[in-house]
């Protein structure tokens, strides 16, 4: 199971040659290869036909886990009073909001910091509107969004103080706070592909960020990328080199293959 942004993708969001053979070399060898990410699914769908992905797709960090046939497999959503605390925390330390609703993605202002940048990485732009409170039921994803990183730190740890565990807070990148069902973290997404394709969970999972440190807990064999931070190659068994330098691909050749146990006929789902 691989992270995208930062791990299976360059900084410009391209999949290189050597990933795509990678990928092409697991199936080769009988191993299933999967994706998870803080992404909503339908920003990962190009994904598909590159990489012959055959595997459910766990978006949002597994808050919404659909196929490749676009049918939605499990999703869980934060409740419109956990919803609304989390957009008053959020407001009161003066950070962007976006609002996923599914794969509906809500902004107060499309000028917004990153939103063009966003729209570029997934593929598809955001609906402006003024007041949340249209769109409350049903979020699988909200994100605090800002250019302090300072401002966005001090942000993160007042809502894990006040939420508890009411939700799932974890940076997909510096500039990102994401917020999820308590349910929808990357260490759930392994678990949720090992029920779905009857998978062990002690397989191996490749990440750069600390939402990805909940995927090394439940994986047997965890790599982090070369670009990662030292607190989350810190909990990785192995580093790799970064994702600007075929990172994944190597990993792949240098610690998967070697020691692959096929899954030759994973369940599908």
């Amino acid at each position: 199971m691989s992270d995208v942004d930062g791990t299976l993708v360059t900084k410009d969001k391209r999949l290189t040659p050597a990933t795509i053979e990678a990928v092409k070399t697991l199936g080769e060898n009988g191993v299933a290869f999967a994706i998870t990410s803080s992404r909503p699914p339908k920003g990962l769908l190009h994904l598909i036909e590159p990489l012959n992905l055959r595997t459910p797709i766990a978006g949002f960090n597994s808050g919404m886990v659909m196929d490749r046939e676009r049918r939605v497999l499990r999703e869980f959503s934060l409740a419109s009073n956990v919803t609304r605390e989390i957009l008053a925390g959020l407001d009161a330390h003066g950070v962007d909001i976006w609002f996923f609703r599914g794969n509906d993605w809500f902004v107060r202002k499309r000028t917004g910091a990153y939103v063009a940048h966003e729209e570029m990485t997934i593929g598809y732009g955001p609906v402006e509107i003024e007041d949340f409170e249209q769109a409350i039921g049903g979020a699988t994803k909200l994100v605090g969004v800002s250019m302090d990183f300072e401002r966005l730190a001090q942000c993160e740890d007042k809502l894990r103080t006040t939420l508890g565990d009411k939700a799932s807070i974890a940076r997909s990148q510096n500039y990102y706070l994401d917020i999820t069902h308590i349910q929808a973290n990357k260490g759930s997404a392994v678990l949720a592909l090992s029920e779905l394709l009857n998978v062990p969970t002690q397989r191996i999972a490749i990440g750069d960020m600390s939402n990805d440190i909940r995927m090394f807990e439940k994986s047997g064999f965890s790599i982090a990328m070369g670009n990662a931070s030292d607190a989350v190659k810190g909990r990785a068994i192995v580093t790799t080199d970064s994702n600007e330098d075929d990172g994944f691909a190597k990993a792949v050749h240098r610690f998967v293959v070697p020691n692959a146990h096929p899954i030759c006929n994973p369940r599908k789902p």
